[in-house]
This record gives structure tokens, C-alpha cells and sequence, in this order.
């Protein structure tokens, strides 16, 4: 799979600054997981020290939001997130591995205004549709609620993004699967449409009982790419704890977000 190629391929071009005043609201709007901007981003991770210690992972999100106005004063976005994967040295015997993951598709009703108090939310459901090859996940449905809550003030966005998924399909092969997923998030855009953030995306598996928590800090701007506004970002992740032969230490990730203001 020439996945990695294909990834670097969409930063070959050199980028020019968008124009300040447009490309810092982009910026902004980006920190905000339910905006009313469809984006499409290619979000390329590292990790390693998985299985006996010596595994590696990469791994490229495509993650498009896609937001569709159902009323005067409501809004229902839609995120997907499809892993395409290669991993390799798990085990003695595990070899490589590249494929899909599972893809999760969430769909949050939202306010198209803010709260008087400023806060931005969205609730809905979140489905695991079995989309994994070769091994990558246990290829099971699974279905849930998500919800996310933020305010955005002087450059800042503050915020929580939470799901929680329970199987719902081929329990006899892979077993039930009961997860929480935990997003808090912070960020900061400059005039210059620079955004500086920090997460977590942790992950509580309530049938083994382990915690996976992953710090990521990262560094984002917004550039033109052949006319088009494109946010690029850069940062590393520290693995605070992860499952029995989850990843271990730091990890990396690069991403390219295609944005399509209206």
C-alpha cells in the first residue's frame, strides 16, 4: 500500500499565506469539532513499543466533518473517522499488516448559535460500522452517544468531546467491546492563524478495565495550497498509559486539513 506516498504527496506543494483576517477565523473554526466548515482532513500517526515491545504503527485518520443545516435554528454534523493502517512486529509471528480499521461515524445535533453564556454543544449518536481487514480490529458493529461541549473567547477554545460504543454484532467471535471515549481539549489561534493545542484522547475499555491515555501537543497554520485554504499540523504525543501491549513512550503526528469555507 502506497498510502504514505500519497500523504506526502499532498504537502509537495510550497504553500502561501492565506490572507490574515480569513485564515485566523479558519483557524478558530477548525478548533471547533462541530463548525459549521467542512473539512477533510489526512491525519498521519506514529507509535511504537506495541505487542512484545518492538512493534510499530502507522496510521492515516481521513476524517471528513460534514456539517447540513435541518432547520432554521439547527445544525447536524457529521464526522467520520476511517483508519487506513500498517503495523508490523507485534509478535515473533505477527509479521505486517496494512488495511482498514473500523470506521466510527458520529452525528451531533447542534445549535447553529451559541448559548447566551457562550457555550457551543452537539449530542447524537455514534455508530462502529465493520470496515477492518486483515485483522487490523475485530470486525463487529457497535453503536453508542457522543456529545461535545466548547466556548471559544479571545483566541482560546476549551472543550470536551466524549462517546461512549457498545458492540452490538458478532459478540460470539470477538467478544462484547464497551468503550469510553474522553477528549479534552485546548487551544490557542494567534491573528496570525497559528494554533497552538493540547488533548488527550483516552480510551476506557470497561471489559478488560485498562485505560489507554495518549497526550498530544501540537502546532497548526493555515496556508494556501494552489489557492486552496489548507491547515497543516505538527506535534508529538507521549503515551501516559496505555493497555496491556498498547503503544508505549512518544509518538508523532502530521496532518493536512483540506478546509471548504462557504
Amino acid at each position: 500500500m502506497n498510502w504514505k506516498f500519497i500523504f506526502l504527496m499532498a504537502l509537495a506543494e510550497l504553500p502561501q499565506t492565506a490572507t490574515a483576517q480569513s485564515a485566523e477565523e479558519l483557524a478558530k473554526q477548525t478548533a471547533n469539532p462541530i463548525s459549521s466548515l467542512v473539512s477533510v482532513p489526512f491525519q498521519l500517526n506514529y507509535d511504537h513499543g506495541i505487542g512484545d515491545g518492538d512493534g510499530q504503527q502507522t496510521y492515516i485518520n481521513i476524517q471528513p466533518v460534514i456539517p447540513f443545516s435541518i432547520s432554521e435554528n439547527w445544525n447536524v454534523i457529521s464526522r467520520t473517522i476511517l483508519p487506513v493502517v500498517d503495523q508490523s512486529d507485534f509478535t515473533d509471528d505477527f509479521g505486517s499488516r496494512s488495511g482498514l480499521g473500523n470506521i466510527t461515524q458520529s452525528l451531533f445535533f447542534s445549535p447553529k448559535e451559541p448559548t447566551q453564556g457562550g457555550l457551543i454543544w452537539g449530542v447524537g449518536p455514534v455508530f462502529q460500522i465493520p470496515t477492518a481487514t486483515d485483522g487490523i480490529a475485530p470486525n463487529q458493529w457497535g453503536a453508542g452517544i457522543t456529545g461535545v461541549a466548547l466556548e471559544q473567547k479571545n483566541g482560546w477554545t476549551v472543550g470536551m468531546l466524549a462517546n461512549h460504543i457498545w458492540s452490538i454484532g458478532k459478540t460470539d467471535q470477538y467478544g462484547n467491546s464497551s468503550k469510553t471515549f474522553l477528549q479534552p481539549f485546548l487551544a490557542y489561534t494567534t491573528p496570525k492563524a497559528t494554533t497552538f493545542s493540547l488533548n488527550t484522547e483516552s480510551t476506557y475499555d470497561w471489559e478488560s478495565e485498562e485505560w489507554s491515555v495518549p497526550i498530544n501537543m501540537m502546532v497548526a497554520q493555515v496556508v494556501k495550497i494552489g489557492g486552496r485554504p489548507v491547515q497543516l499540523v505538527g506535534g508529538v504525543r507521549y503515551w501516559a498509559d496505555s493497555a496491556e501491549g498498547g503503544p508505549d513512550g512518544w509518538g508523532a503526528r502530521l496532518a493536512v486539513t483540506y478546509l471548504f469555507p462557504k
